[in-house]
């Protein structure tokens, strides 16, 4: 089969058109860099709060650090006030962010609660005011929009929004299938995917239910995307995406990944998150990305129990030993399934 094609958004070059879905709390720089050599062609930050960003909070501005290994990068912000977004999104690019990228797709209440995220699909206008100002402000980088079908299920502005977007300047555009009160119940409607990519010049992304390298292609191939984004499958599961990219390479699949290398791959992950942000937040920060990367080992529901009370990072490492010599789980629940669970 022919490998997929090279993204580009505006100057930025992506060589595989795949990218790491932007999540509070789990898309950090450690994670980004660790997860970027098993495929990503392009890795998107935890989704930055504008508000914050210009008020120089201390943690707001440690989420848009980028390594440079891990480039191209996109920052995502949010926020509903064009001014503020705008002086946002120029301080994010002389940070020196790739891309800008602009949140009107999360459904969360702590973002919406305050006009936010796909709240902001409930006015148009302001969607495209809110794109025209940080189009303006931003001078390097392209500015790219992610967002979901419209808020309710009876009205989806998303057309309408890309195309008058599309006419500010808005480079590229990723879309989840999803409407924002549906949140992630349901299944994601691809064939509006399909549709926006019918309606704008500039490359769209789909996003929504790629649950393995089977499944990323079909989507890919049978609605003309420029690239595939991937989010909650991939935790605790890189090798979801080295499958993906092999794919679309036109490689065979690798062989999965054994309990050991899980492990290791934790142990490692562990040992970033310790050097980046010190013993007790590292540890605490650590014990969700533990739990999903027991998926597949015996009696993973334990281990978690035991991680999620762990004192220290040498309990934690005792207890990924253990894990190690435990051996494949029967049965095995499909890995989004754990990961929902964990």
């Amino acid at each position: 089969m022919q490998p997929a094609r090279a993204l580009r958004i505006g100057d930025v070059e992506i060589s595989v058109p795949l990218v790491l879905a932007p999540m509070a709390g789990v898309t950090d720089a450690v994670f980004r860099r660790l997860f970027k050599p098993f495929g990503f062609g392009l890795t998107v930050s935890e989704f930055v709060s504008a508000q914050s960003l210009v008020r120089m909070h201390r943690r707001t501005l440690e989420m848009i650090d980028v390594y440079a290994d891990e480039r191209p990068t996109a920052v995502q912000l949010h926020g509903s006030d064009p001014d503020v977004m705008a002086r946002a999104a120029e301080f994010v690019e002389e940070s020196g962010a790739d891309i800008v990228d602009i949140n009107f797709g999360c459904p969360a209440p702590k973002i919406t609660k305050g006009g936010d995220g796909a709240a902001i699909l409930r006015d148009p206008d302001l969607a495209v005011r809110i794109c025209a100002a940080v189009r303006r402000a931003v001078k390097r980088a392209p500015v790219t929009v992610k967002m979901r079908l419209g808020w309710d299920a009876d009205e989806y502005p998303y057309l309408d929004i890309a195309k008058r977007a599309e006419a500010v300047g808005i480079c590229g555009f990723t879309l989840h299938g999803r409407y924002g009160r549906q949140f992630y119940k349901g299944v994601a409607d691809w064939s509006c995917i399909a549709r926006l990519k019918e309606s704008v010049q500039v490359p769209v992304i789909g996003n929504g239910d790629v649950a393995s390298a089977d499944d990323a292609m079909l989507k890919y191939r049978s609605t003309g995307v420029d690239a595939i984004m991937v989010g909650r499958a991939a935790l605790g599961n890189p090798w979801l995406i080295r499958d993906i990219a092999a794919a679309m390479r036109g490689q065979p699949a690798p062989a999965p990944p054994s309990v050991e290398e899980r492990v290791d791959f934790a142990g490692a992950h562990l040992e970033a998150m310790l050097e980046r942000y010190g013993e007790r937040s590292g540890l605490l920060q650590m014990r969700k990305h533990i739990g999903w990367y027991l998926k597949g080992v015996h009696d993973a529901s334990s281990l978690r129990e035991r991680v999620n009370h762990a004192a220290s990072p040498d309990e934690v490492r005792a207890l990924l030993a253990e894990a190690r010599l435990r051996g494949p789980a029967l049965g095995q629940a499909s890995h989004q399934e754990a990961v929902e669970a964990a």
